[in-house]
């Protein structure tokens, strides 16, 4: 017989120590790091330790003794279960002074380069109410806590439309009011939710690959639109089947565009895949446009339902203009004109269009073929004509001969994905020798090991954090190296 194993402790009275990665907060335990989510710093509490590994283990908190001086009420009903903003229980500043932290760690930690002092986290405008989209499942099964699974008096199988909950693929925790977007996002979802439950619609049943009701895309903007997009898994197993699922979904559709005037591009899909990613679909319009337009300074961005735009609008103005002030200088002089400047990861051209007017030209590259034609029209609709956009992979893309052909840079701006740059691309950046590198990033550990590969030929002359997600572990920051 194989040993039993033996049980995991229960620790009392630990006192957590500090913050760490992802949200979660640590103490020490013997000879181990013990992380422990939704606690802050000073909390005294008993912790649960549900796994053990060598060098670290993950508890839970069963109980608190004694809470920490320094602790925000969380305003969230969902807090605690939904994974989403797990800082709410600390105050605006703390989670501030973490970040900042946090960049600072890993740039030295990873980095291993010379830094100047940083400047100080660029705080967002808003803390609640501050993104301007958000993706909700519907799934025929809810979410239930432990508590829940033991109350006789819930119901166990209901439907929900709600967020994903971390290890529950094919579960939903059902969302009554989510506060990171404006208030009718939550009143448009509860809507959908009501009448699909009083008529009987089916939602998605990931497992069986059944179910109409699938997904739910709400954008906003600062120009006052609304974007909605329905995803919908039609019943493809006969022609009446068929008929009624493309019924059921046009009643659906119909009601939320009679009881919903603001929203401005109402459209649907019938995704028939696996995953609920939408780059590879076709989008129909239901009602009003196939886009909607975000406000910056004086320009206009065209925003599809495929579109990467920036989730915190406001910060999003604020990171760029840290990054153009960066890549000129803080008081564009007559010089600024005649630079070259290149944007790469440069998305649907937001950055690009954001510089265009300091520079003689911007040559932006991107991935996603459909955001550079985004791109393209934005250049268009805000009549910038020193603009030029070239898609495809990186690294096949910005190569020694395409230097050669559209002139050396004087400046590159990169702002790539959370797994940064390709090593060929770092390569590349070294032999184009731009005077200045102005380097976005939404992940400092991968940034400070591209600012290491960096280092034989570049100083990190400036570092400015930014929090684009508040009560959230993530931080943007934007480094501005000089050759």
């Amino acid at each position: 017989m194989g040993r039993s194993k033996k049980p995991l402790p229960l620790l009392e009275g630990v006192t957590i120590e500090a913050v760490a990665a992802e949200g979660k907060c640590l103490f020490h335990w013997n000879d181990l790091v013990v992380f422990v989510p939704f606690c802050v710093p000073g909390d005294v509490c008993d912790v649960q330790i549900r796994r053990k590994k060598h060098s670290f283990a993950e508890g839970e908190v069963v109980r608190f003794v004694e809470q920490s001086k320094v602790r925000a009420v969380p305003f969230c009903e969902h807090f605690g279960v939904c994974g989403g903003c797990k800082w709410q229980n600390l105050p605006y500043e703390e989670q501030l002074k973490f970040k900042q932290q946090q960049v600072y760690d890993q740039l030295h930690r990873i980095g291993k380069v010379e830094l100047p002092e940083f400047r100080p986290i660029l705080g967002s405008v808003k803390t609640q109410e501050y993104r301007n989209k958000l993706d909700f499942g519907c799934a025929n099964k809810r979410w239930l806590t432990s508590e829940q699974l033991a109350d006789e008096t819930v119901q166990k199988n209901t439907p929900a439309i709600g967020f994903h909950i971390t290890g529950a693929f094919d579960k939903i925790l059902p969302i009554e009011k989510c506060w990171l977007m404006d208030n009718l996002h939550n009143q448009i979802r509860n809507e959908v939710r009501d009448y699909a439950i009083a008529h009987g619609l089916s939602f998605f049943d990931l497992r069986q690959q059944v179910g109409l009701l699938r997904d739910l895309i709400i954008r906003n903007s600062a120009s006052g639109e609304w974007l909605v997009i329905f995803q919908f898994h039609y019943d493809h197993s006969s022609a009446d089947t068929l008929a009624q699922s493309e019924q059921q979904a046009h009643d659906l559709l119909q009601h939320v565009a009679d009881r919903f005037p603001q929203i401005t591009s109402l459209m649907y899909l019938d995704n028939q895949k696996c995953n609920d990613t939408i780059g590879d679909q076709d989008i129909l319009t239901f009602k009003g446009n196939d886009h909607i337009y975000e406000l910056m300074e004086d320009l206009k961005f065209k925003v599809g339902p495929k579109s990467f735009y920036q989730t915190n609008t406001e910060q999003a103005y604020h990171l760029y203009s840290v990054a153009r002030e960066f890549a000129f200088g803080s008081s564009p002089s007559g010089k600024s004109g005649e630079l070259l400047v290149y944007d790469l990861y440069t998305g649907t051209g937001t950055i690009a269009n954001f510089v265009a007017r300091q520079a003689r030209q911007v040559i932006g590259i991107e991935y996603v073929p459909e955001a550079i034609e985004d791109a393209k029209v934005n250049s268009e609709i805000n009549h910038i004509d020193n603009t030029l956009f070239y898609a495809g992979d990186m690294k096949d893309i910005l190569t020694d001969e395409f230097i050669e052909e559209h002139g050396r840079p004087d400046v590159i701006i990169t702002d790539p994905p959370r797994a940064g740059m390709h090593p060929d691309v770092v390569k590349t950046i070294l032999r184009a020798a731009p005077s200045r590198i102005v380097y976005v990033s939404c992940n400092p550990a991968t940034q400070a090991r591209d600012l290491h590969d960096l280092d034989e030929a570049y100083k990190v002359v400036e570092v400015q954090p930014v929090d684009m997600f508040p009560h959230t572990p993530h931080v943007e920051n934007v480094v501005l190296l000089v050759r």
